[in-house]
């Protein structure tokens, strides 16, 4: 298992370097100069050169290059010009909230969609099946952020059941002392359970329309690959055995069809990560994404190469723990590796 994880590790560092490399180049050919974004429309040109000079913009592009990689092999990803702030430390203080609401989300898709899956496969043709097939097809047709406004219309603007989406928690609460940045862990260590309901209130309807994004694909997968599974010798001859259906379906059924599962998983959970950035803005969420699309209008190339660069080292780690879980569930992948 350390070789295989060893060797995953081995094949993510030329992938960063690429990521590095590729943000950088985008970054620069962006349309928007941001010495003259930042300068004013009535600075004049030597303002404008001035400033230009002093972000290191009139440098060789391969001169601004080295110097940005120095700068992130010593853990500085530079400063953001809109907020003056070091990009690294806004960085860690807005991901716990952009990690809070995906890992919301796709826990709530996991718990209805692979149950959807799984009666849908044993029960071909009946109702559930069809109810399956019309989820998946809604989930995947539907754009994540026109789900985000619908719900925000039906349930806060019509029917007044949701609070106001501006943020974690009700203008009325105060941030808890961070421990862990999830406030709904945070709170609960600190016993405000007034706090706490506040900020799963927030969460709702962000998490949920999430999880309709993700759940057509994790219910698709596992309904096609139970029934692939179940139509499978070995699970006849468990059937012929005089096993019972709970034990053929739980014990042999499922866990040989969770791996093509988890491969969408992993691939679900990249796809939340992206459909966070207009999620944040529709829901006004304080994470990486919306953080990372002011810096984009604005011809900040600071705070955008650090939010690529953390989503890409965040896919490495996601794959590395997928591959961990394929030996976990099947030991021929350890052999392999």
């Amino acid at each position: 298992m350390l070789t295989m994880i060893g060797k995953r590790l081995m094949f993510a560092i030329p992938s960063l370097i690429g990521v590095v490399i590729v943000t950088f180049l985008l970054t620069r050919a962006l349309p928007g100069d941001p010495a003259a974004y930042f300068a004013g429309p009535a600075a004049t040109k030597e303002a404008v050169e001035q400033i230009r000079k002093k972000l290191g913009l009139d440098k060789p592009l391969i001169e601004q290059f080295f110097r940005y990689t120095n700068d992130l092999a010593h853990g500085d990803f530079g400063n953001s010009l809109t907020t003056g702030q070091p990009v690294a430390a806004e960085i860690r203080n807005r991901l716990p909230a952009s990690a809070e609401l995906t890992l919301l989300g796709l826990i709530v898709s996991i718990v209805i969609a692979i149950p959807l899956g799984v009666l849908a496969a044993t029960r071909p043709g009946s109702w559930i099946d069809h109810l399956c097939r019309i989820t998946t097809t809604a989930g995947v047709s539907l754009p994540v952020f026109f789900t985000g406004l619908v719900l925000v219309y039906f349930f806060y603007f019509r029917l007044g059941w949701s609070p106001a989406p501006l943020g974690r928690l009700d203008v009325f609460y105060s941030a808890p002392q961070t421990v862990t940045g999830f406030y709904l862990i945070d709170t609960l260590i600190a016993r405000d359970f007034e706090a706490f309901r506040s900020a799963l209130s927030q969460l709702i309807l962000p998490a949920t329309t999430l999880a309709i994004f993700s759940l057509a694909p994790i219910a698709r997968m596992t309904r096609a690959s139970m029934l692939a599974v179940l139509s499978s010798e070995f699970v006849r001859t468990a059937r012929a055995s005089g096993l019972s259906p709970a034990t053929v379906i739980v014990t042999y059924a499922f866990r040989n069809a969770m791996l093509p599962v988890i491969t969408t998983l992993s691939m679900v959970f990249s796809f939340l990560l992206g459909a966070n950035v207009l999620m944040e803005k529709v829901f006004a969420w304080p994470g990486i994404g919306s953080y990372a699309v002011e810096a984009l209008i604005s011809s900040d190339f600071a705070p955008v190469q650090g939010f690529v660069l953390t989503m890409a080292v965040m896919y490495v780690l996601l794959n590395l723990v997928i591959d961990i879980l394929y030996g976990v569930i099947d030991p021929r992948v350890r052999l392999e590796g």
